[in-house]
């Protein structure tokens, strides 16, 4: 490849890899906070051990998602030089406030939630989690906030030389593409957070260990998934995929696989997209819906990619179907299969439900999984621009570093990423087998020394 192909997997290898772990610190600072507020309010110290057992993990993964996101803001500076120099009077406001204010603010209280112990009392520990997940949440904010403008450019204008610089914050806060994708992203975070939750209560009440956390655990899991899980496809995603037709819509004809425009367009549940015919092959489809879906009118014309000038395509048509149907199927997976478990724990029947239990366990990583595809399936949307409709992903790479160069620290990254993965796993797996409350081991009294008789 070019050193602008190796400068483009290098990012999406490291960005794809830090993204397991900010998923999953937002979401378990979500449930931190939850179960320190009921807690908190029964008085009940389970789920004050569960709000702490759950703040360790939180805190292992948030370790790891610094040490994995520092490297990618190098990146804009060495493989990225150009769309930096560019555009780092709009990019750079969001991106330095969510390191000023929202990672100080995470990282400060969730040292004195971990730490803090008694001399916090309960009402400390209770704000200490509140500012945690505050501060995660709207970490998230900004970096989105930055995305978002990628995706759909606002409140910008061309500045001094051949920068753009931003022209209002509020514009920027403002963006119509930000709160939709911001929600669907978070929502997507919960149910990671949520599908760990069960998934761990599941594997105690299988091991027979923990009982009364693990209870805990997989109901609020259950309740928290089958509530995130919808909310994934509406408003969040339903809303999302309405921006993408109105702002990309080249982008909406690529997801779907639909090259010829059509009046009534139909849904593609599956298909394998051919770029040498510019067909879908082997297609199932429900007829109109996705003129429904996207324009609530039966009949709505539907623009297909044949439709646009070819160079205005995604580089990759494939990959970018095949990823958003991953994300769709996975999260179809997620609904039907949360639905059942909350109908069991309705019944009374799911701690017990041995298959259902390792339905949970099996499926946890799945919401991983899903998460990333939909990542993907953004950043490969918005090709082939790094700004949408302003730069284009060619123009934004550095002159100076080499295609050597880049596959030189890519491996570093691969090498040094292989042994964070070992590394993160040991930790977790350490705190899951300790548990919220450490096994006592009985130590046996010693013998009493024999008497001696005169």
């Amino acid at each position: 490849m070019t050193a602008l192909g190796w400068d483009r997997f290098q990012f999406a290898f490291t960005i794809t890899y830090h993204y397991i772990f900010p998923q999953l610190t937002m979401g378990l600072a979500l449930f931190t906070f939850l179960l320190t507020t009921i807690g908190w309010r029964t008085a009940d110290e389970r789920y004050a051990r569960a709000a702490r057992f759950w703040a360790r993990i939180l805190a292992i993964s948030f370790a790891f998602g610094i040490v994995t996101g520092i490297p990618m803001e190098f990146q804009f500076g060495t493989n990225w030089a150009r769309f930096a120099a560019f555009s780092g009077n709009v990019v750079g406001q969001p991106l330095a406030m969510e390191g000023v204010f929202a990672f100080f603010l995470e990282s400060t209280f969730l040292g004195l939630f971990l730490y803090g112990g008694a001399r916090m009392g309960p009402r400390g520990r209770w704000i200490s989690s509140l500012l945690v997940f505050l501060g995660s949440w709207l970490s998230g904010w900004f970096i989105i906030a930055t995305n978002a403008w990628m995706q759909h450019p606002v409140a910008y204008a061309a500045g001094h030389a051949g920068r753009i610089e931003l022209q209002s914050f509020w514009g920027l806060m403002g963006n119509p593409w930000l709160p939709w994708q911001y929600l669907h992203t978070m929502m997507g975070a919960a149910t990671t957070g949520a599908w760990v939750l069960a998934g761990i209560g599941s594997f105690y009440l299988l091991m027979g260990r923990n009982e009364d956390y693990a209870r805990i655990f997989v109901k609020t899991g259950v309740l928290a998934a089958a509530a995130s899980t919808f909310l994934l496809l509406f408003p969040s995603g339903d809303q999302q995929g309405r921006n993408i037709a109105a702002y990309q819509p080249v982008t909406l004809a690529s997801i779907e696989g639909l090259f010829e425009t059509r009046h009534g367009a139909p849904l593609a549940l599956i298909g394998q997209p051919d770029m040498d015919h510019l067909r879908l092959d082997n297609p199932l489809e429900i007829p109109d819906v996705l003129s429904f879906l996207t324009y609530r009118r039966w009949a709505a014309e539907v623009r297909g990619l044949k439709s646009f000038p070819r160079d205005l395509w995604p580089d990759n048509v494939p990959l970018l179907y095949f990823t958003y149907h991953i994300m769709v199927g996975l999260g179809t997976v997620f609904i039907s299969a949360m639905l059942l478990a909350l109908l069991l724990l309705l019944r009374g029947k799911l701690y017990h439900s041995r298959a259902m239990l390792w339905a949970l366990l099996v499926l946890m990583p799945f919401p991983f999984v899903a998460n990333l595809a939909g990542w993907i399936t953004a950043e490969l949307g918005r090709q082939p621009w790094v700004i949408y409709g302003v730069m284009r992903t060619a123009q934004g790479n550095s002159d100076v570093v080499s295609s050597g160069n880049a596959v030189f620290s890519l491996l570093g990254f691969m090498g040094t990423y292989t042994l964070l993965s070992v590394l993160f796993l040991y930790l977790t797996y350490h705190e899951i087998a300790e548990g919220p409350e450490p096994i006592e081991v009985a130590v046996a009294s010693p013998a009493p020394p024999p008497e001696h008789k005169s």
